[in-house]
């Protein structure tokens, strides 16, 4: 494959570009639509492939032979498997951000020979994450690193993931130096015996430099020790799908510092060998400083499957039952008990049963813990103060949690590395400013009251990108659709349903005289599980409009599994454009009340009901000022109950071009009761053009409608939202579903 620049080395006054186009580089740019293109002043030809300086994204598969350095200003896309083979050497610096959006097949690993040097610091870790706009444990695979550290598996074996040699007899063997790295959502699944871990060590010898490393939200274990010599300092494993810190098979190394919470299985699980309790080397622990807080399924220590040699001092454990678990059917492991192997000296067990301390173990030896008062890994239950900053989920973390709830009347500016749990509701009163970075994510916790909402006069800022989504979501552990409110946005633009009103959710003042009011700017957001319900009449949608003027930004929008509709205008001026409506439990995207406004780009799949319901005034369909839509380039997939285009309620002065509808029975439903929008559709005031409509009944245009105008639709090729049924180009990144 083709690579463009590898490294810009600064020696002195000096430097040298290093370039190569050779087709087993690892580093590829072709994701790069602004760098700087070949036989321009820099003089450089890389073949016909884009070269650096590039301006956000590189691609990352294949193999490292060489000595390689990774930039820090450039976000890598990890697409598929990133050896370091024998010789190689990868170097990643501090501040550097890894997205991983190959699922299974992405994963970072370094082959015996091979060596990492991840040179994060407290203020800039270096960041292995997924690539998803939604990201979730077991997204992708994670980091294996194989040195030539004796275990206890045979002189060499294979790493059940990546499928490389480690083992051998290099007690000192260096795979490098991995400091300051946080790894999140990892533990893809190959089968029911192979899933990755944040961090798996495989035979890694001493001399490699293993500390300040945390996982975070990872589907199978945290962080692993399989054999070798490495020592892990300064640990941290939140959220894992599994055990938190794991080591077996023969390891012989130091760990200190270690802070786990929120493990599903065991906090540690240390054992000798899962196949033969008693294969030598021997597993040879020595920890000190360790919290764990539960609940724990498996106990703050499982001492299983040969156990080892431990010591443990200062050891704190916290909300937790089951201190150490112990299997009576272990017999390797009893018989270590019996004769002291385990070593577990100044020992706190808070928030548990009263002197509980192990459990299923029945030998003479109940005396191998002595309690007493520990501090653990620093603070006791707490955050220790070495975890400040670089980690994410704790108290004292880069990326923390704080509640959003109750009113914004100055200029409020959020932050990307805080998450943050929208308890109820949350109101930009006027004079108000809500400013909102690219990557935040909301998580709505307090059902049918968490909503937000802006007020006439009041302003928001939703400044997410395609790479770095604004995200307000359920907060709740399974969610589903109408798990809370909705983005609710007031403005002062005209309506048909009077001067002003008040908008049906959050009881706020809308409408007036003011058709250029400008309520802010709305880019890349996507809502999720929207439409939490008042009553029979009173229910959210994703995103409501109200009187929105047109000085008002509002695109790149996208709802996602909302209970009633997705994205709805009441009247307003605001225009809307490159918007998403997806699997909506009613209508996709609605327009009424005297709309007066611009639609282009919108991709509409999966909805309930409409399509899109376009109407005038459900009370009086003849209002004034009376709906005025201009829809341009529009796709709707099916099935839909209502049509493709719901007609309805006096319609009003519709028109819309390149219209490509896919799998829907009913292209366009006109109510025959509906005097008003018959009127308007005999008088031409409906018109669409260039319509083309696939796996719908042939020439099926209409439906419950007589009037003599039946040539409001002309048929033609589309592309619609850009690729017809399918998902277009402009949704990468920052959607989900599609």
């Amino acid at each position: 494959m083709k690579k463009q620049i590898l490294s810009i080395l600064m020696i002195m006054a000096s430097f040298t570009l290093v370039i190569s186009c050779g087709d087993d580089d690892p580093i590829i740019t072709s994701s790069c639509t602004d760098g700087i293109q070949n036989g321009d002043e820099t003089g450089i030809d890389c073949g016909g492939s884009l070269c650096e300086p590039c301006a956000s994204n590189s691609v990352l598969e294949g193999d490292v032979t060489d000595d390689v350095t990774l930039d820090a200003s450039i976000t890598y896309d990890l697409q598929a498997a990133y050896v370091v083979r024998d010789g190689g050497k990868l170097r990643i610096p501090a501040g550097t951000i890894i997205k991983a959006s190959g699922g299974t097949a992405s994963y970072i690993a370094v082959a015996q020979g091979g060596q990492i040097f991840i040179d994060g610091n407290k203020d800039n870790p270096v960041v292995m994450t997924s690539g998803s706009a939604s990201p979730e444990a077991a997204d992708w695979g994670g980091l294996v690193v194989c040195g030539k550290a004796p275990t206890n598996v045979g002189s060499t074996s294979t790493s059940e993931v990546a499928d490389l040699t480690y083992g051998g007899s290099v007690s000192a063997d260096n795979s490098g130096s991995i400091r300051y790295l946080r790894i999140e959502y990892t533990g893809a699944t190959f089968n029911s015996s192979k899933e990755f871990n944040g961090l798996s060590l495989f035979g890694v010898g001493s001399g490699t430099t293993v500390e300040y490393v945390q996982s975070f939200e990872g589907g199978d274990d945290g962080i692993e020790f399989f054999g070798g010599t490495v020592s892990g300092n300064y640990l941290v494993a939140t959220n894992s799908g599994d055990d938190s810190i794991d080591f077996a098979d023969g390891w012989a190394g130091t760990g200190e510092n270690w802070y786990i919470s929120g493990g599903a299985q065991a906090g540690i699980e240390g054992s000798n060998n899962g196949d033969n309790g008693n294969a030598t080397p021997v597993t040879m622990a020595t920890l000190k400083n360790i919290t764990v807080v539960g609940p724990v399924a498996e106990g703050a220590l499982y001492y299983k499957e040969g156990g080892g040699n431990f010591t443990i001092d200062n050891f704190y454990i916290a909300s937790s039952n089951l201190g150490v678990k112990v299997s009576s059917t272990d017999a390797e492991a009893a018989a270590r008990l019996e004769a002291g192997a385990l070593v577990m000296t100044n020992v706190q067990f808070a928030n548990n049963i009263s002197g509980f301390v192990q459990t299923d173990y029945t030998g003479a030896n109940v005396n191998f813990i002595s309690q007493g008062i520990a501090t653990g890994a620093g603070n006791g239950a707490g955050a220790p103060d070495w975890a400040a900053g670089w980690t994410r989920g704790l108290s004292n973390s880069g990326v923390t949690s704080e509640n959003l709830a109750g009113e914004v009347t100055s200029d409020v500016t959020l932050n990307a590395n805080v998450e943050y749990l929208l308890t109820s509701s949350f109101v930009v009163k006027d004079g108000g400013k809500l400013r909102i970075p690219a990557g935040t994510t909301i998580k709505a916790t307090g059902g049918t009251a968490s909503y937000i909402a802006v007020a006439q006069g009041g302003q928001i800022f939703v400044e997410g990108t395609a790479s770095n989504p604004v995200v307000m979501t359920s907060g709740v552990s399974n969610p589903a659709a109408a798990d809370w409110g909705g983005l609710v946005i007031c403005g002062k633009a005209p309506t048909n349903v009077g001067s002003v009103s008040t908008s049906e959710v959050a009881d706020l003042t809308y409408g007036g005289s003011v058709s250029a009011d400008n309520s802010g700017s709305i880019r890349y957001l996507r809502v999720e599980y929207t439409g939490a319900t008042f009553n029979s009449s009173k229910e959210f949608n994703g995103v409501s409009l109200f009187g929105v003027g047109s000085a008002t930004t509002f695109e790149y929008v996208q709802s996602f599994e909302g209970g009633d509709d997705g994205i709805e205008f009441f009247g307003g001026t605001v225009n809307g454009k490159y918007l998403v409506s997806t699997n909506s439990g009613d209508d996709s995207i609605d327009f009424a009340d005297g709309w007066a406004g611009t639609g282009e780009n919108w991709y509409i799949s999966g909805g309930a009901q409409a399509g899109i319901e376009g109407s005038n005034n459900g009370d009086n369909g003849n209002a004034t000022p009376i709906t005025m839509a201009t829809l341009k380039n529009i796709t709707v997939v099916g099935p839909v109950a209502e049509g493709a285009l719901y007609f309805k309620e006096g319609g009003g002065n519709v028109t819309i071009d390149n219209f490509y509808i896919s799998g829907v029975d009913l292209g366009v439903k006109v109510s025959s009761s509906d005097a008003e929008a018959a009127v308007r559709i005999e008088n031409g005031d409906l018109k669409m053009t260039n319509v083309q409509f696939v796996n719908s009944l042939s020439g099926f245009l209409s439906t419950d409608y007589s009037g003599a105008n039946q040539s409001f639709i002309i048929e033609g090729t589309a592309t619609g939202a850009g690729n017809g049924a399918d998902a277009p180009t402009w949704t990468n990144g920052w959607t989900k579903g599609l």
